[in-house]
């Protein structure tokens, strides 16, 4: 019996246009920073035009991206609500691939974009097993206070002991495929952003990334307890955005590109897989052929990186030894700089930037759930 599982940050899925770009030049659309727009009436009108325009040819490559995961279940992140995740199910996946599903499952978080993360199911996977909820519970509550994850180095950021931990939410889903129980802890981690207080953006954010990490391992220890969580059946999916290895690349188109693997010395992702709680079974493929994020800010800085994660619980992984995921890099924008041999053929209409499926790849595994 086996169920194929994918994660899938799909950028900006909303059923609501967002204007503060009016007021926030960091928020506007490059498009309409070319124009001399004189009023906020005149800007919304035109917001509104520009993304209806974009979004179509955007959710297509989206849906696309999708469909050729072969999922039974995907699980998702940047989810506006549960109204904008049917309108894309039916109008794209359904209605356009033929392939959709039935069931879907989000909540609000804590993201103040209104961004969450959220599950789609089939009724049954490819074999016919049937695919069963059994109930949500969401975490977006927990503070550091609670969890006793308050350092000095969140203090220093600015934060305070009784915030929330989680920046979306770590949204546990207890499910049952042909009547084995599965639990997956859905969860989008702090976005590293720009450099900040003399610390790129990574290292500025990384002891928020650390907290949300040890949230998660504290609320799978509390469910199942501290010595047996590591044998039970479940899976942490989702954007982590964080890295334990990147891919540098150097050089350029005209006198070729140059690609070296470095190895990260701190990674959040390190807090769950410490001793062997879980594996990251995306590193069962090649160090070079492990990313699903490509990263630039220029030609000074590039990079091919993992971001998003399906951490099998150590039972799960040994059940699956064998078992090496898929990343679908078709819904790529041209502008990603592929290694040599793994360059894919685009789904149509994807352009140098934009559309795009989305800058992240899913990621897909088949599972063996007897």
């Amino acid at each position: 019996m086996s169920l194929r599982l994918a994660t899938f940050n799909v950028e900006n899925l909303m059923n609501r246009f967002d204007f503060s770009g009016y007021r926030n030049q960091l928020n506007e659309d490059r498009t309409l920073a070319l124009f001399d727009i004189r009023s906020e009436a005149e800007y919304r009108l035109l917001e509104q035009a520009r993304t209806i325009a974009q979004s179509d040819d955007t959710r297509q490559l989206t849906a696309l991206a999708i469909a050729a995961t072969r999922a039974d279940i995907i699980c998702m992140q940047e989810v506006d609500n549960i109204e904008a995740l049917k309108a894309f199910e039916y109008g794209y996946l359904f209605k356009m691939i033929g392939q959709g599903y039935r069931q879907k499952y989000t909540t609000a978080g804590n993201d103040s974009r209104g961004i969450d993360v959220a599950v789609m199911m089939r009724n049954e996977t490819a074999q016919g097993q049937p695919i069963e909820f059994v109930r949500m519970t969401s975490h977006a509550y927990v503070t550091f206070e609670q969890f006793g994850l308050f350092t000095p180095e969140l203090a220093a950021l600015g934060h305070l002991a009784n915030e929330r931990i989680f920046r979306r939410d770590c949204l546990e889903i207890d499910l049952t495929v042909g009547g084995v129980p599965l639990t997956l802890y859905l969860v989008h981690f702090q976005s590293m952003g720009s450099p900040r207080n003399g610390l790129d953006g990574r290292e500025a954010t990384m002891p928020l990334r650390i907290a949300e990490a040890q949230a998660v391992r504290r609320i799978i220890e509390d469910r199942f307890g501290k010595d047996h969580a590591a044998d039970k059946r479940w899976a942490i999916c989702g954007d982590m955005n964080d890295y334990r290895q990147r891919v540098k690349i150097e050089g350029d188109s005209f006198d070729g590109y140059r690609f070296q693997v470095v190895d990260e010395a701190q990674s959040s992702i390190n807090v769950l897989t410490a001793g062997g709680f879980c594996e990251n079974v995306v590193e069962r493929r090649p160090e070079m052929d492990r990313w699903s994020f490509y990263h630039t800010r220029g030609p000074e800085e590039r990079h091919l990186c993992q971001l998003d994660y399906i951490l099998l619980s150590k039972a799960l992984a040994a059940k699956n030894a064998t078992a090496v995921p898929e990343i679908i890099r078709h819904g790529q924008p041209w502008r990603t700089i592929f290694p040599s041999g793994q360059e894919v053929e685009r789904f149509p209409r994807a352009g140098w930037d934009r559309p795009k499926a989305s800058d992240h790849c899913p990621v897909v595994i088949t599972l063996d759930m007897a």
